[in-house]
């Protein structure tokens, strides 16, 4: 996410940190080089022009000037002004209103508008404890009603029963009654989308609008799609009025210049993000959080609420014993394995954690990527129980025969166990250490060999 524009922001302010003294003109030197970025991360122009204004009268004042690190303090600048420019502060979707809470949701085809509606409701059915109906309003694209169906039945959510050649504002009407008389909290209604805005489109939302008073009119925007997805959102907030933005495969955009561009042009904020292709891979969106992984300091917050969404209580007081006892063994690495896959593999643990844009990239020419995780599993698996729960019978015909099981090398299989053996000193060590004794020791001395 965002990748380019953090590489060439932080190898700007690499310049700068450090620096005892920063004159005005290495000031105007660093900003030219980030307007350079800004622009060809496809943020808009006046966006672009308001940023590098106000970055500029605040970093060539006293309180730059008189600071004990003034490269430090340009980057702080940079980052406060990058938080205001996507919005401040995290905007939930509105669920204070009378039940059955209508949501609109609106959007072009190809947006991921109908995946989203699942995805939100998803989320609030198990977030926010909700009753949720979903209602597909789209009548005119092929499948359209049986794809939210399917959706539905996949995450367990309600669907309205699909009656054929009924109108979108009819069918509007029917969910909102069944919303009232069966007792939902939040009515999803997908409306249609085109390929591009018309009359007809903006027509139907409208009197879809008009029909329902949604509490909250979402427009999905696929973040991949740069100024489109601005001048989408501002016609439909011109036509319609919309309260918030969904951006779908914001995961996947290295260059973020529609994010950061959209709370500015549109004055609405971007509520939620898509972050893969997963029902649940559906997030508030923190301009705080975007500011530091873009600027390379990670988000930590975002890291540990992720681990606690999907960690299992259980398993991690069991691996928390075994270590307090000093074992651990290949069941025990397969289950971390495992647990960085469902925390979105390397690259979404990774990019949360400060300061890893090098390692990261490190990591890319040395090729490592997410198939080592595949890898890894598949070896683990194709051991015996006894050799993994004792390392120290897997000789050389054993690594063979695990080897052509797992379809990799034995050297993969020598690295795995290396790597292995390396993990289980560490436990062993704060096995013995405690938590008292490591503090006293530093977690630095586990790592001596």
């Amino acid at each position: 996410m965002f990748d380019q524009l953090g590489t060439k922001l932080g190898a700007v302010f690499d310049k700068l940190r450090g620096r005892g003294v920063i004159t005005e003109a290495d000031v105007d030197t660093a900003l030219r080089e980030v307007r350079l970025a800004l622009l060809e991360a496809d943020v808009a122009l006046q966006v672009v022009k308001d940023f590098i204004a106000a970055v500029r009268f605040e970093a060539i004042g006293q309180q730059v000037v008189r600071s004990v690190t003034p490269g430090q303090m340009v980057v702080k600048i940079v980052h406060d002004k990058l938080i205001e420019t996507l919005g401040s502060t995290a905007n939930d979707v509105n669920l204070r209103a009378a039940a059955p809470i209508p949501f609109l949701m609106l959007g072009l085809q190809g947006s991921g508008k109908t995946t989203t509606s699942a995805k939100l409701a998803k989320r609030l059915t198990e977030k926010d404890r909700k009753k949720v109906l979903l209602a597909s309003l789209d009548t005119r694209r092929p499948a359209a009603q049986e794809q939210l169906a399917v959706l539905g039945t996949q995450i367990g959510v309600t669907t309205l029963p699909i009656v054929a050649g009924q109108e979108p504002v009819a069918i509007a009407k029917r969910a909102m009654e069944v919303g009232r008389t069966e007792g939902y909290d939040v009515v999803i209604l997908d409306t249609a989308g085109r390929l591009s805005i018309d009359e007809e489109l903006m027509a139907e939302a409208k009197a879809v609008r008009d029909t329902v008073q949604p509490a909250e009119s979402l427009l999905v925007v696929d973040a991949l799609t740069g100024q489109d997805a601005l001048t989408t959102a501002t016609r439909f907030n011109e036509g319609i009025g919309i309260t918030g933005v969904v951006m779908t495969r914001l995961d996947g955009d290295q260059r973020g210049g529609a994010a950061l561009s959209m709370r500015a042009v549109t004055g609405k904020p971007i509520k939620l993000v898509g972050l893969g292709e997963k029902m649940d891979a559906l997030e508030t969106f923190h301009p705080d959080r975007v500011a530091g992984r873009i600027l390379g300091m990670g988000d930590i917050v975002g890291l540990v609420e992720k681990a606690q969404a999907t960690v299992e209580a259980e398993t991690a007081e069991k691996l928390a014993a075994k270590i307090k006892k000093g074992e651990f063994d290949f069941n025990d690495m397969l289950s971390q394995l495992r647990q960085v896959k469902k925390m979105g593999g390397l690259g979404g643990v990774m990019g949360m954690l400060p300061g890893v844009a090098k390692m990261q990239a490190q990591m890319k020419n040395a090729n490592v990527d997410e198939s080592l995780l595949r890898k890894q599993e598949a070896i683990i698996c194709s051991m015996t129980k006894r050799e993994r729960r004792d390392a120290k019978v897997l000789d050389g015909k054993r690594k063979r025969r695990i080897a052509a099981g797992s379809g990799t090398s034995v050297e993969e299989v020598n690295r795995l166990v290396k790597q292995f053996m390396e993990m289980s000193r560490v436990m062993k060590q704060m096995g013995r250490l405690g938590q008292k004794g490591i503090m006293r020791t530093g977690i630095g001395n586990l790592f001596r060999r």
